[in-house]
C-alpha cells in the first residue's frame, strides 16, 4: 500500500467538504456493482443476507447511513486496502456512465490528483469513448519517460484527435498493460508516416509494413542543412539511425505477438513488461518527433 492512510483521509476528508457524490448519476449498489461482487460481500445487518441488502435498507429504504459511508466501510477497502482498489474506484466515480458532465469529471480529476500526488499516483485519461474521457488510476512516474513529453509537445498542434489519443493510451500502459503500449507506440509511428505522406500527395501502398512505411517517408524528407559538409554522407548516417528506431520499435511488437498475451499461455506465464515497453516508446517517440519535426520545417521553408 504506497498510497498512505494519510493521504487517502485527506481525500475522503476533502471529497466530503467538496460534497462529492461518488456514485455520481448512479444509485450507490449500481456504482459498487460496477466494482464489486455485492452478492458475495457479507451484510452488516442480520436481517440481510449480503451487501446489497443493507446498502439497499441504509442508504435507500432508511437513509440512515451518512453519505460517505462507504470510505470507511472495511468490506470495500478504500482505507485500508490496496492500491488498485482505491485508484479503480476514483477512476470509475468520473466514468461517464456515471458522470456524464465532463467538466464535473475534469474537477474532481484534479482534486483526487491534488492528493494522489505526494504517494506519486494520479488519475489519467487512458482513451475515450463517444468523445468523453476514460479514467485510469496510474503511477504518476509515467509521465516522465524519455521522448513521451517531447512526442506531446511537437504533435499537439495537430488536427489528428487519434494521434492524442494514441500517446495519452500509450503513456497510461507503460506501467498497467506494457502490451498496449508497445502496440500503441508502433501504430503511433504508422500514423505519424502516413499523415506527412498524406500531406505531401502521397499515397503509400495498403500493404506497407512498418519500416516500409517509414523509409519511404524518410526518403520524402530532407533530412539535413543544405550547406553542410559531406551532405550526403550525413543524410546516409541519419537514414541508418533513424531506421535503427523504426527496427527497434518494430521488433518489440514483433515479439508482443509471439510472446505476448494470447491463447495456450501458462499461468506462470508473464510477457514483456514495462522495461520492454519504455523502449518501444522511446523510439517511437524519438523517431516520431524527429519525422514530423524534419517535415514541418520543410513545409514552413516552402
Amino acid at each position: 500500500m504506497k498510497i498512505t492512510q494519510i493521504t487517502r483521509k485527506d481525500l475522503f476528508d476533502a471529497m466530503v467538504i467538496e460534497k462529492v457524490n461518488w456514485a455520481g448519476t448512479l444509485e450507490e449498489s449500481e456504482f459498487l456493482a460496477r466494482l464489486y461482487d455485492l452478492a458475495s460481500l457479507p451484510s452488516t445487518d442480520q436481517r440481510f443476507s449480503d451487501a446489497a441488502g443493507d446498502i439497499w435498507q441504509h442508504r435507500v429504504n432508511n437513509y440512515d447511513w451518512e453519505e460517505h459511508w462507504v470510505f470507511y466501510d472495511r468490506r470495500f477497502h478504500l482505507m485500508n486496502g490496496d492500491d488498485e482498489i482505491l485508484l479503480r474506484f476514483l477512476a470509475e466515480s468520473v466514468h461517464p456512465v456515471v458522470r456524464p458532465d465532463v467538466t464535473e469529471s475534469q474537477k474532481l480529476v484534479q482534486l483526487y490528483n491534488s492528493f494522489l500526488a505526494h504517494d506519486g499516483f494520479e488519475i489519467a485519461e487512458r482513451t475515450r469513448i463517444s468523445g468523453k474521457p476514460i479514467y485510469v488510476g496510474r503511477n504518476s512516474g509515467v509521465t516522465s519517460l524519455p521522448g513521451v513529453s517531447a512526442v506531446k509537445e511537437t504533435l499537439s498542434g495537430s488536427d489528428i484527435v487519434y494521434v492524442t489519443q494514441q500517446i495519452t493510451r500509450m503513456k497510461a500502459a507503460v506501467f498497467n498493460d506494457p502490451g498496449l503500449a508497445i502496440g500503441t507506440a508502433k501504430e503511433l509511428l504508422e500514423t505519424c508516416c502516413k499523415t506527412i505522406l498524406s500531406e505531401r500527395d502521397i499515397e503509400p501502398p495498403k500493404n506497407d509494413d512498418l519500416g516500409q512505411l517509414v523509409k519511404r517517408t524518410v526518403k520524402e524528407l530532407k533530412l539535413t542543412p543544405k550547406d553542410i559538409p559531406d551532405e550526403a554522407k550525413a543524410v546516409d548516417t541519419i537514414r541508418i539511425l533513424l531506421s535503427n528506431l523504426a527496427t527497434i520499435t518494430n521488433g518489440i511488437a514483433a515479439l508482443r505477438n509471439k510472446y505476448g498475451t494470447g491463447h495456450g499461455k501458462s499461468a506462470s506465464y508473464k510477457g514483456l513488461g514495462p522495461r520492454h515497453a519504455k523502449l518501444a516508446v522511446g523510439a517511437a517517440s524519438t523517431l516520431a518527433v524527429f519525422l514530423v519535426e524534419t517535415h514541418r520545417e520543410a513545409s514552413d521553408n516552402n
